[in-house]
């Protein structure tokens, strides 16, 4: 082969593998793994809820191993208090709204979240709460209301989404309506499958799911409700990691808050252990998964709680309380996995929401 000939080979050798770079990089792209987050509620848990619990489970909480915090400022629009309904807007839309409205500006608009948002990208997508579905946190991911006690119109509202796995209380908002009609029976038309208990939610093994674990709220953990909420995570995660695009998966340990509305630590301190308890299930999910992004939170602390002393070796905590409504202190964020670095510092409750779509590349 001549020079000439071999300075014409090289060049069109070049040139093949400049023109096959792009498909390469898009190949590489679509290869990536699905990304995945699990988003922990602990309604009401400020530091003092999780240091009693800590204190009272022998110097150990789940949620303490992560390696990332920071601290989430909870206001509300035009209110230095939030509650929950805007706090959990913050985090569903990114945008602060009046105390009261679900998912809606202030001007009474809707505003769309990130389960809508992860919808319209081919995400799965899931609740789970030990409160009803209907109620102020779970139902600011789904539903656009102004008023968060308007429980027939929220529950309408879930019909109107397409999430593929719920698993709560409120059964009694789809079913037992002044309207006269069964929500659930038109959850089952839409492809669902209905379980009225945990034990038969376990029973599912793929598809849509629509758990009713209560006519409206779960009992507390200690009047009986066991390990509804660890075994809902896990059931919930079963299902939604079927999904080959990746999910998002909101997860509320309502009750915390009511202990710290009644004042009662024992109520405080036994609810948020079994929230952390359903923390280590995501935390055991993420570590074993290696793309998932785990965030645990607060929408705002409750109660005023202070710990005034204890044993951690003795389980004993003493505990006092200065309100019984909501305050306005900064709650902590803890952080595992892909992402976690960027929930470090200190911000306001609406960037939750543009961290979160920012790893799931949108």
């Amino acid at each position: 082969m001549n020079i000439f000939k071999k300075r014409v080979f090289a060049l069109l050798a070049v040139g093949v593998i400049l023109f096959s770079l792009p498909s390469m990089e898009v190949k590489r792209k679509e290869n990536k793994p699905a990304r995945k987050v699990i988003l922990m509620i602990g309604d009401g848990m400020g530091i003092a809820q999780a240091y009693a619990a800590w204190t009272v489970n022998h110097g150990f909480l789940n949620m303490f191993s992560c390696p990332f915090t920071g601290l989430c400022l909870t206001s509300s629009a035009g209110d230095y208090i939030t509650d929950s309904a805007a706090g959990a807007t913050a985090f569903a839309t990114g945008e602060k709204t009046k105390n009261g409205y679900l998912s809606m500006d202030t001007a009474g608009h809707p505003l769309t979240t990130i389960v809508e948002i992860a919808e319209q990208r081919r995400l799965a997508t899931g609740l789970v709460a030990t409160s009803a579905l209907t109620h102020a946190t779970p139902a600011a991911f789904v539903s656009h209301q102004m008023g968060r006690n308007d429980y027939e119109n929220i529950a309408a509202d879930f019909l109107k989404t397409d999430v593929d796995v719920l698993i709560g209380g409120g059964a009694d908002h789809f079913r037992k309506r002044k309207d006269g009609k069964d929500l659930t029976a038109e959850l089952a038309r839409k492809g669902y499958a209905l379980a009225f208990s945990i034990e038969e939610a376990d029973k599912v093994t793929a598809g849509k799911l629509a758990a009713f674990t209560a006519a409206e709220h779960t009992p507390k953990f200690s009047e009986g409700r066991g390990n509804m909420l660890p075994r809902a995570v896990e059931i919930a995660l079963r299902l939604l990691s079927q999904d080959k695009n990746g999910f998002f998966l909101m997860v509320e340990g309502s009750q915390i808050d009511w202990g710290n509305h009644a004042n009662d630590a024992d109520y405080v301190i036994n609810e948020t252990m079994d929230f952390d308890r359903a923390v280590g299930v995501a935390l055991d999910f993420a570590r074993k998964d290696g793309n998932t992004l785990l965030v645990i939170l607060a929408d705002h602390e409750s109660g005023g709680l202070t710990i005034t002393g204890g044993n951690v070796k003795n389980a004993e905590v003493k505990t006092h309380f200065s309100t019984h409504d909501h305050t306005p202190v900064p709650v902590p964020v803890y952080a595992y996995g892909p992402g976690a670095e960027k929930f470090t510092g200190v911000y306001e409750n609406t960037e939750v929401f543009r961290k979160i779509k920012s790893f799931l590349g949108i």
